[in-house]
């Protein structure tokens, strides 16, 4: 085995015990927001960089200008944010991953959606545990009730470390819908440092 692969089975092991720690558990879905929410309620101090989805350029002001954003297929506007590191000292990170942040807003003003991503640019050494994010967030809303499909590794897709991980889950409660998708395996023809490792969480209005 080479010290590249066990250096990263250990990571792997060491990051996995941590992960049960409920870091995810805030008094919303994130922060003080809460999909369902009015967005005019959603302070403006503690976040910064609001940006249209698919504009890199159009920045808001404050979330009160969340109509100047493009609606897409579905009638929603989508905004992405980053903390202020006045009050989060690390930047945007949730439950200790660097995250890209999403709202998406309906016509009404309410947040019909949020999604939290982990950042594929982050860290070499923080890259490799973007998949335990995904265990964090079942943990934050509940083990039980989960429905949840896994892929097995194949030619395309091969374990890192003696772990692979292609799975997606899915719950509704307490009137909302949450997908985790979490992804750790390695594409024959890359390097290892260039592995697929990943966690994205989608929340919801349940129906919507």
């Amino acid at each position: 085995m080479s010290k590249q692969r066990s250096a990263i089975r250990g990571l792997v092991f060491a990051a996995s015990v941590t992960a049960a720690m409920p870091a995810m558990a805030t008094a919303g879905d994130l922060r003080d927001i809460n999909v369902g929410m009015d967005i005019a309620k959603v302070p403006d101090a503690g976040y910064i960089n609001l940006t249209c989805v698919g504009e890199t350029t159009h920045r808001l002001a404050e979330w009160a200008q969340w109509a100047a954003c493009p609606a897409g297929p579905d009638q929603l506007r989508g905004i992405r944010f980053e903390y202020d590191r006045e009050t989060a000292r690390e930047g945007t990170v949730v439950g200790g991953h660097p995250a890209i942040l999403t709202v998406m807003i309906d016509k009404d003003a309410r947040i019909a959606a949020l999604t939290i991503e982990t950042d594929p640019k982050a860290r070499l050494y923080l890259r490799k545990k973007a998949f335990l994010l995904g265990l964090q967030a079942k943990s934050r809303y509940g083990e039980d009730g989960w429905t949840c499909s896994e892929a097995k590794p194949g030619a395309d897709k091969q374990e890192v470390g003696g772990v692979f991980v292609d799975e997606k889950c899915s719950k509704t409660t307490d009137g909302r819908t949450v997908e985790i998708e979490r992804h750790l395996y390695r594409e024959p023809n890359k390097e290892l440092k260039d592995m697929t490792d990943e966690t994205r969480i989608t929340i919801r209005r349940a129906g919507s």
